[in-house]
């Protein structure tokens, strides 16, 4: 996903979207495409907005340069995650997927999350942090001893946990049946917190967590952060 309007990144995302903001020496999408392609997925679908897709398609073209298949899809308005999501049916075409907010950076290899999912005989699988801002995201209440998540509040006024929902989800076929039953909420978007509450009803929404270094690079005190974090790890790879 690499649609929304970037308004906290003002004002550079006034004249681009923010995913191709750079982000050490890639754009900020790229980070995104990378991760999967090191687990072992190439068919990625790239949802953004209409005025945007000139721009990733003369930047990544068909993928071959970081060595995946890129297909594009317009998601028409801002209409939240799941209203981008459901722009992807055909493409996942029953399947199980992984979906990817493109300003989520982290350090973690996607791979033992994938295998588990895997095994996951149904359901959905998402990826939480510890965070210090847990009221910017949605805080995930957990039963830990089941390995499952009870609840998520998004953007909760009071505090509830530390633990937040990354832009990190994995997804049965299902997701596009759950999709279908929502309204919009007070932002007028389709939120993917909602998705992820209807899994819960149904008890198949299981977790993860990361152990590494997560940036929602969506401010620009997080951009910045993330630059730090990517050229820290450059220099470490190249150090050893």
């Amino acid at each position: 996903m690499a649609g929304g309007t970037g308004s906290r990144l003002q004002p550079m995302t006034k004249i681009t979207n923010k995913h191709l903001l750079p982000v050490g020496p890639y754009p900020m999408i790229c980070w995104s495409i990378m991760k999967l392609k090191e687990a072992g997925i190439h068919e990625i679908l790239l949802i953004t907005h209409e005025e945007y897709i000139d721009s990733f398609q003369k930047l990544l073209e068909d993928g071959a340069e970081l060595g995946v298949c890129l297909h594009y899809e317009i998601q028409p308005t801002a209409s939240g995650i799941s209203g981008g999501l459901a722009h992807a049916e055909d493409f996942v075409n029953g399947d199980k997927f992984i979906l990817l907010l493109g300003d989520n950076i982290f350090e973690d290899s996607l791979v033992p999350f994938i295998q588990a999912f895997q095994k996951q005989k149904s359901g959905a699988r998402v990826l939480i942090k510890e965070v210090k801002d847990p009221q910017r995201f949605g805080v995930a209440k957990l039963n830990e001893e089941d390995r499952c998540i009870t609840s998520i509040i998004e953007k909760p006024k009071t505090f509830i946990s530390n633990e937040i929902v990354t832009g990190i989800y994995m997804y049965d076929p299902k997701v596009f049946e759950y999709i279908q039953e929502l309204s919009p909420s007070d932002r007028g978007e389709l939120e993917i917190t909602d998705v992820n509450n209807l899994y819960i009803k149904e008890s198949v929404l299981q977790y993860d967590r990361l152990s590494g270094w997560w940036v929602d690079a969506g401010t620009h005190d997080s951009l910045f952060l993330a630059n730090q974090l990517i050229y820290e790890q450059i220099e470490r790879r190249e150090g050893s």
